[in-house]
């Protein structure tokens, strides 16, 4: 033997044994997994020969059949002593690998849910893991299982398809629709067939940003490097990847990684009330000429003229004005034409150190602009996204909802009551099952026929047409919005067929921008940890929601609205804290607890009152589809659009 093959198992061995003591002290297993131990055969649903090809040796999980088990480690590095018969051919085999043919004949292993177990060459693939080898020639049989309800399964059969057009491993993903989404963020069709020159430009770039998340990663969280490209992607290009110098890259992608933690952790901390602050704050910082001043930008992608979402938040800029005067210098800057970015630079020059985007849509933008300028803070009226970049601010309109749903209960002279909803989004059926819980405390009997605006031309005359008399549309955007019929509000129709309006829930923003800014002077802003998600989803008690009763309500019913008000505002009623039942008899929660903001935020599930459905992706308008992509409860089922080609 070359006297660099007898080092090189004595290293191997050394290894080896390392590895073995490590397992034992921790009562870990120390030899290799064995697959045949541990797969059912009757659970295979198909086998596939792939043939030859290089497979990742990080991959390479364990041997196939028990033959020889104790003769390696778990990490496959050889245990027998020196002077064994393994030992030798382990030698002989190195001595191959150091020559000028090398180790030329493949291995022969399976493939069972991304992870290869050797059947033969076992010694082979020891000696080049021994090197630091990346890849090893092998031939594959893969092991399908049989579809199931199980969550791995059914990413493992979205890794199949990936690897029918893209023909790599290596490329971990692990959560559901996240390889479709990475297949179109790379700008490829859904069923689009890689080249060679594809595989090759992602494997250059792949490599490079793994060395950066690896310096990046000082924490060594569990994030795959697929999974932080997919994140990355959402903000910067995989050119960038491959061109940046090595340092540049570490950089954007070091400002990037809260977002990525967020993202894969789901760490969204969910903010339901203001922070407490000292009632004589506001009045001491306007009256003693406190040095405190802040230059904000609010963004408009639709015109307050033709908008009424946009006219809400322009009510809560002129709020904003009103109560805070010199302490602030507002401006507004308009991206009718959806290039966002344009307008957040422009303003981020022109001096804004504070930035309200005020649709969902502007995210992406909004992310770039918190990366490029960490000093300016960037807000998003949005709800449920997991960006720590990036402050997201929403309100709770289902506690209004409840209110008025009691009101509706009330005064329906029927036992069916219509409920116009409009985007089925993230927190909108809190909004429908709060209505419903609302008409079954003062009607128990009542049904919720429920319409959607985003589906049907003219939602509320079909109601009336089906002889609805009360019926449950939009929201107000603000509280002194006058015209409820047919367009805001519950409101009963009379039988002169005139629109009698009942209640209205009305949203606030202004208080909400208030509370705020105001964060920012007192320091409470920069409490929240840095790594996670913030999303302020404010409710009655901070202001930011209301509602607004007619005077024609009748006494008794308008003294019940009021104290369902106070209750929600002090704590003592929550629309959840009662036994539910949904649509298909499920209880959903017994009565004895309240909901939690994330059970509320993401529920997906009607309440057995309500007669109607949450709309499919496909039966949207289009008008719809871009913030129910964005935003939707079902948002990791729809197909992904294709983005610009990357490789």
């Amino acid at each position: 033997m070359r006297p660099e093959t007898v080092e090189q198992y004595a290293k191997a061995l050394k290894a080896g044994q390392k590895y073995y003591r490590a397992a034992v002290a921790r009562g870990g297993y120390p030899y290799l997994p064995v697959l045949d131990e541990f797969l059912d055969e009757n659970s295979i649903a198909a086998r596939m020969d792939l043939g030859v090809i290089s497979i990742p040796m990080e991959l390479v999980a364990g041997t196939k059949s028990a033959g020889r088990t104790t003769a390696l480690a778990g990490n496959f590095m050889p245990l027998l002593p020196a002077d064994s018969e393994f030992a030798c051919k382990w030698m002989l085999l190195c001595d191959a690998h150091l020559s000028d043919t090398g180790i030329t004949d493949p291995i022969y292993c399976f493939e069972y849910m991304g992870r290869f177990y050797v059947q033969e060459g076992n010694k082979r693939l020891s000696v080049m893991k021994s090197y630091g080898a990346a890849l090893i020639s092998a031939h594959v049989v893969r092991l399908v299982p049989e579809y199931s309800d199980d969550r791995a399964v059914q990413i493992y059969y979205e890794f199949m398809h990936f690897y029918s057009l893209s023909r790599l491993y290596g490329v971990a993903l692990r959560h559901r629709g996240w390889y479709a989404r990475f297949q179109a963020a790379l700008g490829m069709d859904e069923d689009q067939v890689w080249t060679q020159e594809d595989r090759r430009s992602f494997s250059a770039g792949y490599v490079r940003f793994e060395q950066a998340l690896e310096k990046v990663n000082a924490e060594k969280l569990d994030i795959t490097p697929a999974e932080a490209i997919l994140i990355w992607l959402e903000t910067f290009s995989f050119a960038e990847i491959k061109e940046l110098p090595m340092p540049e890259l570490t950089k954007k992608l070091n400002s990037i990684w809260p977002d990525i933690k967020a993202k894969i952790q789901e760490a969204i901390a969910v903010s339901t009330e203001p922070e407490e602050k000292d009632q004589s704050f506001l009045a001491k910082l306007l009256s003693m000429g406190h040095s405190y001043h802040i230059d904000i930008a609010f963004i408009y992608g639709f015109d307050p003229k033709h908008s009424a979402w946009t006219r809400a938040h322009d009510h809560g800029r002129e709020y904003l004005e009103e109560k805070l005067g010199d302490k602030v210098s507002i401006k507004l800057y308009n991206a009718f034409d959806k290039d966002y970015y344009a307008a957040m630079e422009k303003a981020v020059r022109e001096g804004a150190k504070l930035i309200f985007a005020t649709t969902p849509l502007m995210i992406d933008d909004c992310r770039r602009i918190a990366v490029e300028y960490p000093d300016v803070k960037v807000l998003n009226c949005a709800l449920a996204l997991p960006y720590a970049g990036v402050r997201m601010y929403y309100s709770r309109i289902y506690e209004g909802k409840f209110i008025t749903g009691a009101v509706a209960g009330a005064m329906a002279k029927e036992d069916i009551i219509g409920y116009v909803s409009n985007y089925p989004i993230v927190g909108e059926p809190a909004s429908i099952n709060a209505f419903a819980l609302g008409v079954k405390l003062t009607n128990p009997r009542a049904r919720i026929k429920l319409r959607w605006s985003c589906v049907e031309p003219q939602p509320v005359w079909e109601l009336i047409n089906s002889g609805i008399t009360v019926i449950s549309n939009r929201d107000a955007t603000n509280s002194s919005n006058p015209h409820w019929a047919l367009e805001w509000g519950t409101y009963r129709l009379q039988e002169d067929g005139s629109m009698l309006p009942l209640a209205v829930p009305c949203w606030t923003w202004g208080k909400l921008y208030e509370q705020i800014v105001l964060s920012i002077f007192n320091g409470s802003w920069a409490n929240v940890p840095q790594s996670k998600a913030i999303n302020y989803w404010w409710g009655m008690k901070s202001g930011v929601i209301d509602v607004q009763l007619s005077d024609t309500l009748p006494d008794g019913v308008r003294s019940l609205a009021e104290i369902l008000k106070q209750g929600i505002v002090d704590g003592s009623v929550e629309p959840f804290y009662t036994r539910i039942v949904d649509q298909a008899g499920r209880e959903m929660n017994d009565g004895n607890r309240p909901l939690t903001p994330e059970e509320i935020m993401t529920m997906d599930w009607l309440c057995d009152n309500v007669d109607g459905s949450i709309p499919s992706f496909d039966q949207l308008a289009p008008r719809a589809r871009d913030t129910v992509r964005l935003l939707g409860i079902y948002r990791d089922s729809i197909p992904p659009e294709k983005e610009e080609k990357q490789l």
